[in-house]
């Protein structure tokens, strides 16, 4: 029997994490919440998440602190990094960090879900294709 991934999500806005954990329970999708890295690294080994949606800008360490840690503990988790910054120079830190996607909000829930699935694909060993790209939102 397949067990659907469970996605974590690290999002400091508490109405912003609220709305994507919905989203991801709708679609029935299992998904746990953090309010900042930290917690989430002390939660439990990454390799537990079928992917990672993290805000950019947390209290504490970032986003893109948090892309490198992962990266150095030899992570393969794909990583969607969400911000409400448009930022060139974020957006080619976070991909050149290893980002799977890096979206711009507001972003249709259309957008994250594509973009979550070919991770979710990406990162099933039977394989999937990376999707590095910001969507038609941002």
């Amino acid at each position: 029997m397949f067990e659907s991934p469970v996605i974590a999500i690290v999002e400091d806005d508490a109405a912003m994490r609220e709305a994507l954990s919905d989203l991801l329970q709708v679609l029935g999708l299992s998904c746990r919440t953090f309010d900042r890295t930290e917690p989430f690294l002390a939660a439990s080994e990454p390799s537990a998440f079928g992917c990672l949606i993290s805000d950019v800008r947390l209290p504490g360490n970032s986003g893109l602190d948090l892309l490198q840690r992962l990266k150095e503990r030899g992570s393969t988790m794909p990583v969607i990094v969400v911000t409400s910054y448009a930022d060139p120079g974020i957006r080619s830190r976070a991909l050149e960090g290893g980002a799977y996607a890096y979206l711009t909000k507001p972003f249709a829930d259309e957008v994250l879900l594509r973009h979550l699935n070919s991770a979710l694909r990406s990162n099933n060993p039977l394989g999937g294709s990376n999707e590095r790209e910001d969507g038609p939102d941002g």
